[in-house]
């Protein structure tokens, strides 16, 4: 009896979406420079309206990301080399994410490529993100030091 119900079950009616998933060939695609010297990127996704990006950062040795504040979380997922902030390293195969509202400066001694997915761009001293956008704003000097006196209570 069990087997003559799931015969006469109807199909779904929901189907997949045609052209619901988009895939994206990184090996195709050209590293591009960034607005920081040593630091190279390919966008794998970009939603510019809601301020999302994935992409791959390709870090030279030596690479400095300058200070800046995450408004949004941060993920990073090394694939190859290594970076660091004052919290620590993250090596290739390991993971780290930023707290909303964070400031950190990140380093690269040997150099890395990494797998980044921002829900909103970095905020830097005089812009947004990894483009040079005059539009985008930066931070307050006084918030950042504001910031940093509160993490050393």
């Amino acid at each position: 009896m069990q087997k003559q119900a799931l015969t006469n079950k109807k199909a779904p009616k929901i189907k997949p979406t045609i052209g619901g998933s988009t895939y994206v060939d990184p090996a195709a695609m050209e590293w591009r420079p960034s607005q920081f010297e040593g630091i190279e990127i390919k966008v794998l996704y970009e939603n510019k309206e809601a301020g999302e990006m994935t992409c791959l950062l390709k870090w030279q040795p030596g690479a400095t990301l300058p200070f800046h504040k995450h408004p949004e979380i941060e993920q990073s997922f090394v694939l190859e080399g290594s970076f660091y902030d004052h919290d620590g390293i993250c090596k290739a195969g390991e993971y780290v994410w930023r707290q909303p509202g964070s400031f950190h400066e990140t380093h690269s001694d040997e150099g890395a490529v990494l797998l980044a997915i921002y829900r909103k761009p970095n905020i830097f001293k005089n812009t947004a993100g990894f483009y040079d956008d005059p539009v985008q704003k930066g931070f307050d000097e006084d918030q950042a030091s504001d910031v940093a006196s509160e993490d050393r209570c």
